[in-house]
C-alpha cells in the first residue's frame, strides 16, 4: 500500500510538471509569435520582391495564423489580393527594391478578374523602369497568364505549362439522390437561374450552356489578346496552341518555339540570371523579400496622409443571415453586421465618401436587401461608389445596384438577377426505404407545411406557396435594380432572368457605368465628394489571428477546412454545399457556380 501511494503521488506530480512545462512553452511560443507579428522589415540595397503564385488568392486574407504550421496547414497558404496589390505598389515606390521575381505555380484565383488585377499591377510596376522576371517549374494556366506581364519569362528545363483554354464540367447529383430516395424541390424565377439544376437535372440546360459559353469565351478572348501582346504573337496563334497543347509540348524546346517562354533554365542557373541583372557577384546573396515581408515593410520615406478620408469597405464572400458552418473557412458577408458597419460609416463625419468593394456570388435575398437599404441611407449623407472585383452577381449585384456609380473589372462576372428557393424532400428515403411514417394533428390546413414540404408525399399546395414567395422576391429584385439603375422593371426583366454577364457586356446594358479598377473607383468617389486631396482607409479591420485566439465569437475554421479540401479534392464542393444548403435562407439570390480558376 505504501508503494502504491508513493507511485501514485509520483505520477500525479509528473503530470503536474508536464502541464506546467507545457503552459510555459505555449506562453513562450505565443509571446514569440506576438513579437514576430509586429516586426518591421527594411529593404536592403538591391532587394528583390519574390512573389510565389501558389496557394489560393482571394479578395482579402485573414484568419490563418503561425499556429497553422504546427497543425499541418502551412502548405495551404491563402493570399489576399489587397495585400498583393499593395506589395506591388510598395515595391514600385521603394528605391531599394530593384525588381520583382515571380514564381509561377499552381495558384487558385477566386475569379479570373483576380488574376487580371495582379497582372495589370505588374504592368504598371514595369512603367517605373524596374524589371519583372518570371520563372516556373509547373505553371498552371492562370499563373502563366499573370507571368506574361514579365519582361522575360523563363521555364525550368524539366517544367511544363498548363495551357488549354477555359472550361470544365459541373457535377449533377440528381441520379445519386434518386438512389437515396431524396428529391429536391425548386422554385425559381429566371430561365438562366441554374443554381438549382445541380440537384434537379442530370445535365446542363440549354440556357445555362448559353450563358457559360458567352462569358467564358469573352474572358478567354481578353486573356489571349493580353498574353499575345506581351509575348509578341497573335491571339489566334495562342488560341490554336490551346487546342493542341497536350500534343504539341512534348519537349521544352516546343515552348520556346511557340514563344510561350524566352528561355529554359535549371533553378540554379536562374539565380545567376537574377544576380547578373542586379550586378552582383555569382556567389553573392540575393536580398529576397516575401509577400509577408512586403506587408511589414518599413518605408524608407515616410508618407504623410493628406486630405480627407475615403473609406474602402470590403464586402466579399457569400451573403448570409448568420455565420455559416464553423468547418467552412470561406469568408461570409453577414447582412446585419455589414448594415451596422455601413451605418457607422454613414455617421462618421471624418469619412467623406465610401467605396464599396464587392466580390460576392450573392446568397440570402433578405440579407442582401438589408445591405441595399443601408447603402440607400448612406447615400443621403455621402457618395457611394462600387468597385466590383472577381464576382458581383445576384445578391452581390443587388447590394451594388443602388450606388451612385459602379465600376467593374473587364472580366468581372456580374448580373444574375434572379431568385430561387430549394428544399429537399426526404419522403422516399425516410418513409419508403427506412419505414418511418408521420402522423399528427393541426389547428389549420397548413400548420405543418414545412414538415410536409420536407417529408410529405403530396405537397403541391406548399410548393405553390414557395413559388409565389419566390415570384415576389424576384419582383422586388427588379424594383431595386430599376430604382438604382434608372430603368423600368420591364427593362430589368429583359436582361435579368438570372442571366450571368461578363462586365464588358454588362456595360452595354446599363448594369455597370464604367470599366475600371479600385483606384478608378476611389478617384470617382473623390470627384463626387468634391475632394482635391484624399487618403483611404480600409474597413472592416482584418480580424487578427491573435484576436481570434482569445475571442468568444464563432469564427469559421481554416486548417480543418483546408484538410477536408485536400482530402476530398473535387468532391469537396458538392459535399460542403450539401451541408451549407441546410443552413441557408429559403430565398436565395445567388450565382449558380464557383468562379475560381487555376
Amino acid at each position: 500500500m505504501k508503494d502504491f501511494f508513493k507511485y501514485t503521488m509520483a505520477t500525479v506530480c509528473g503530470i503536474i510538471i508536464v502541464i506546467i512545462i507545457g503552459i510555459v512553452l505555449l506562453s513562450l511560443t505565443v509571446m514569440g509569435l506576438l513579437a514576430g507579428s509586429d516586426t518591421k522589415v527594411k529593404a536592403k540595397e538591391n532587394s528583390v520582391f519574390v512573389l510565389k503564385l501558389n496557394g489560393t488568392v482571394q479578395e482579402r486574407a485573414e484568419g490563418s495564423s503561425p499556429l497553422d504550421f504546427l497543425l499541418g496547414g502551412a502548405d495551404m497558404e491563402v493570399m489576399g489580393l489587397d495585400d498583393i496589390l499593395k506589395a506591388i505598389r510598395t515595391a514600385r515606390d521603394e528605391e531599394n527594391i530593384r525588381g520583382i521575381y515571380l514564381e509561377g505555380g499552381a495558384a487558385t484565383f477566386d475569379a479570373p478578374a483576380t488574376a487580371q488585377q495582379i497582372r495589370d499591377a505588374l504592368l504598371d510596376f514595369r512603367k517605373s523602369g524596374k524589371w519583372v522576371y518570371a520563372f516556373g517549374e509547373q505553371m498552371m494556366q492562370a499563373s502563366y497568364y499573370v507571368c506574361t506581364a514579365a519582361d522575360s519569362l523563363f521555364l525550368s528545363q524539366t517544367g511544363m505549362i498548363d495551357f488549354k483554354g477555359m472550361g470544365g464540367k459541373s457535377y449533377y447529383l440528381t441520379g445519386l439522390y434518386e438512389k437515396l430516395g431524396i428529391k429536391y424541390q425548386a422554385a425559381r424565377v429566371g430561365k438562366y437561374k441554374s443554381y438549382v439544376e445541380s440537384v434537379t437535372r442530370k445535365d446542363m440546360s440549354a440556357e445555362d450552356r448559353e450563358q457559360r459559353e458567352a462569358y467564358l469565351k469573352g474572358i478567354w478572348q481578353q486573356w489571349t489578346e493580353q498574353m499575345a501582346q506581351s509575348r509578341k504573337v497573335t491571339a489566334q496563334l495562342l488560341d490554336s496552341l490551346a487546342n493542341d497543347s497536350i500534343m504539341l509540348f512534348a519537349s521544352i524546346d516546343n515552348y520556346q518555339q511557340a514563344s510561350l517562354i524566352d528561355r529554359a533554365f535549371y533553378p540554379e542557373e536562374m539565380k545567376q540570371v537574377v544576380r547578373r541583372k542586379l550586378g552582383i557577384g555569382k556567389d553573392d546573396e540575393i536580398n529576397q523579400l516575401t509577400l509577408e515581408d512586403m506587408i511589414n515593410l518599413k518605408p524608407s520615406k515616410k508618407v504623410k496622409q493628406q486630405g480627407e478620408e475615403i473609406a474602402i469597405y470590403y464586402a466579399y464572400g457569400e451573403i448570409v443571415d448568420e455565420m455559416m458552418d464553423v468547418l467552412y473557412s470561406g469568408h461570409n458577408i453577414i447582412g446585419k453586421e455589414m448594415a451596422k458597419d455601413l451605418e457607422k460609416l454613414a455617421n462618421n463625419d471624418a469619412v467623406k465618401a465610401v467605396v464599396l468593394r464587392v466580390n460576392s456570388p450573392g446568397g440570402s435575398a433578405a440579407a442582401s436587401e438589408q445591405i441595399w437599404h443601408a447603402i440607400q441611407q448612406m447615400k443621403l449623407k455621402k457618395p457611394v461608389v462600387v468597385s466590383m472585383g472577381g464576382v458581383a452577381a445576384s445578391g452581390g449585384y443587388m447590394i451594388s445596384c443602388g450606388a451612385n456609380y459602379i465600376f467593374a473589372e473587364p472580366s468581372t462576372i456580374t448580373g444574375s438577377i434572379g431568385i430561387f428557393g430549394l428544399i429537399p424532400n426526404f419522403n422516399g428515403l425516410v418513409t419508403d426505404k427506412l419505414g418511418i411514417t408521420w402522423d399528427g394533428v393541426t389547428t389549420n390546413k397548413y400548420s405543418d407545411y414545412e414538415t410536409n414540404l420536407i417529408f410529405g408525399d403530396e405537397n403541391s399546395d406548399e410548393m405553390r406557396y414557395l413559388q409565389g414567395y419566390t415570384d415576389r422576391g424576384y419582383e422586388n429584385f427588379l424594383s431595386l435594380v430599376g430604382q438604382g439603375r434608372n430603368m423600368t422593371k420591364e427593362q430589368v426583366n429583359e436582361i435579368g432572368q438570372g442571366r450571368v454577364w461578363l462586365a464588358t457586356d454588362a456595360l452595354g446594358i446599363n448594369l455597370v457605368d464604367q470599366l475600371g479598377s479600385l483606384d478608378d473607383a476611389v478617384k470617382k468617389a473623390a470627384e463626387l465628394a468634391k475632394m482635391k486631396e484624399w487618403h483611404t482607409n480600409s474597413y472592416p479591420a482584418k480580424v487578427d489571428w491573435i484576436d481570434q485566439l482569445f475571442s468568444n465569437e464563432k469564427r469559421p475554421g481554416t486548417n480543418l477546412d483546408a484538410q477536408l479540401h485536400q482530402a476530398l479534392g473535387e468532391l469537396y464542393e458538392p459535399v460542403m454545399q450539401l451541408r451549407l444548403d441546410q443552413q441557408r435562407n429559403r430565398l436565395q439570390a445567388r450565382m449558380p457556380y464557383n468562379a475560381s480558376i487555376k
